[in-house]
């Protein structure tokens, strides 16, 4: 047997570690996954300073032996490495552990946490369509056909709806992200809302945006539309209300129309029909009318300045949208199909969400 030269070599070493890396993938979010049920984030903040491994093993509900330290040390060096925690010294011979910004978004108490986020997406119902995935690929499939209706029996909205447990983790991380962009909105594009006097924010959940909105500006009225099951029991206030409806069927009557993270969830053809919907329930340019959609704009990954993991986490979400859902993630010339098939004239982009963007889209 030949052995292959130097270069050859490397290469061969350096592709399997590269399939190795993408294979273990899952080890950074099982090993997150862990850290939340245990309780890592809320135990280290609630410490008040760098925690050291023994008095982390110490306060964790876990028997604290050589094994359980040592494995706490592990999953602690994994998560380290993938910036969810610091580690400090403390003294000459202990180091500490310590919080960072994306570990802070994993406190129980956070307005803004992304705890029920990541424990419903690595729950066993959503991981096990992935295992469907290449069986959906060889079927004839359309747009009510999905890897989750596979492996549940079900779409993943009326899987959503038959579940009270999903459905109320649903409205929870719909709320907390709803709070976090909308904040963003409200203070570096405010001029995305002033002037309007009323708006609907179609699949609103539970009103999120509609009371930052409200808070913000007094004088507008808005209306939280989304299914039945979902606004029940939401109570509006002066200038709020809740209807119950169908968005392919009909959206009620304002200024303008907010589409938060809705269009990625459908195909083209469901796109156009909402967004024709949409035109058909506000008024012309000249009297204000507008769409306004937040929703993600994949990154050119050909321009030098693209950021590699924001990007690569986008096209996750991509591959989410095929999985659970007929939607998909859309770039620039997409969305610009989209609306011009349902009859709009004009659009502006505003990438200032991270890795989504607000398009203010006119009649």
């Amino acid at each position: 047997m030949t052995l292959p030269n130097d270069n050859m070599t490397r290469e061969m070493l350096a592709a399997q570690a590269h399939i190795w890396n993408h294979t273990f993938s899952y080890v950074k979010s099982m090993s997150l996954k862990c850290a939340i049920q245990l309780g890592i984030p809320d135990i280290i903040h609630s410490h008040g300073r760098a925690m050291t491994l023994p008095d982390l093993v110490d306060a964790l509900p876990i028997n604290n032996n050589a094994k359980t330290l040592d494995y706490i040390f592990r999953l602690m060096r994994i998560l380290i490495h993938g910036g969810f925690f610091n580690q400090i010294k403390v003294n000459d011979t202990e180091e500490g552990y310590l919080l960072t910004p994306a570990s802070c978004l994993l406190l129980k108490d956070e307005p803004l946490s992304q705890v029920a986020f990541v424990q419903m997406e690595l729950d066993p119902n959503f991981i096990d369509p992935w295992h469907s995935l290449s069986k959906w690929i060889r079927s004839d499939n359309d747009d009510s056909s999905t890897p989750f209706a596979i492996a549940h029996g079900k779409s993943l909205f009326e899987y959503d709806e038959r579940q009270p447990n999903i459905n109320r983790q649903f409205n929870e991380i719909m709320a907390s992200d709803s709070r976090l962009l909308i904040s963003v909105v409200i203070k570096n594009c405010r001029g995305v809302f002033e002037g309007l006097k009323s708006f609907v924010d179609v699949g609103g959940g539970i009103g999120i945006v509609a009371k930052v909105i409200a808070d913000a500006f007094l004088d507008m009225n808005c209306i939280v539309f989304d299914l039945p099951h979902v606004i029940e029991g939401c109570e509006g206030s002066k200038n709020i209300i809740y209807v119950g409806g169908d968005m392919f069927k009909f959206i009620p009557y304002a200024d303008a129309i907010l589409l938060k993270w809705i269009l990625h969830d459908w195909s083209d053809e469901k796109c156009i029909k909402i967004l024709k919907k949409c035109k058909d329930a506000i008024p012309s340019k000249e009297k204000g009318g507008k769409v306004i959609i937040i929703d993600m704009v994949l990154m050119d990954h050909n321009l030098e300045n693209v950021d590699d993991k924001s990007y690569e986490t986008q096209l996750f979400f991509d591959m989410l949208m095929m999985v659970h859902v007929s939607g998909k993630e859309r770039n620039q010339q997409d969305w610009a199909k989209l609306i011009s098939g349902a009859g709009f004239s004009d659009y502006n982009i505003i990438p200032i969400l991270g890795l989504r963007s607000i398009i203010d889209v006119f009649p």
